[in-house]
C-alpha cells in the first residue's frame, strides 16, 4: 500500500498534529508500514477464531462500597480562595 502526501496531510488534520515538511518522508514511510502490515494481518483466515474484549483474563478491581464518614464543611472549606456562608464562592462565568 502506497501512502500519498495528501493521505499524511489528513491524517495530520484529523490528529491534530502540524509535520514539518522535512519530516515528511519519515512518517510518510512509517504510515506505509504500518499499513501494510495491517494488509498482511487482513489476510489471515479467522474464521474459526472468537472475538474477544481483552487479550489477557480481567477481574474486578473495585473496592466494596462502604459508607465513611464524609469531609466536614469547614475542612472542604478550609483552603478555599473564596467562601461565603459556608459555600464555595466562584465568579460569575455566565453572561445576563
Amino acid at each position: 500500500m502506497k501512502v500519498t502526501k495528501e493521505d499524511l496531510q489528513n491524517v495530520a488534520v484529523l490528529s491534530r498534529l502540524a509535520i514539518a515538511e522535512d519530516q515528511e518522508e519519515k512518517y510518510l514511510g512509517q504510515l506505509d508500514k504500518i499499513l501494510t502490515y495491517m494488509d498482511n494481518l487482513s489476510a489471515l483466515d479467522t474464521t474459526d477464531v472468537k472475538p474477544t474484549t481483552y487479550a489477557l483474563p480481567m477481574q474486578n478491581v473495585f473496592r466494596e462500597d462502604v459508607v465513611k464518614e464524609s469531609l466536614g464543611r469547614e475542612a472542604a472549606l478550609a483552603n478555599a480562595p473564596l467562601k461565603e456562608d459556608g459555600y464555595f464562592k466562584v465568579p460569575k462565568v455566565l453572561e445576563d
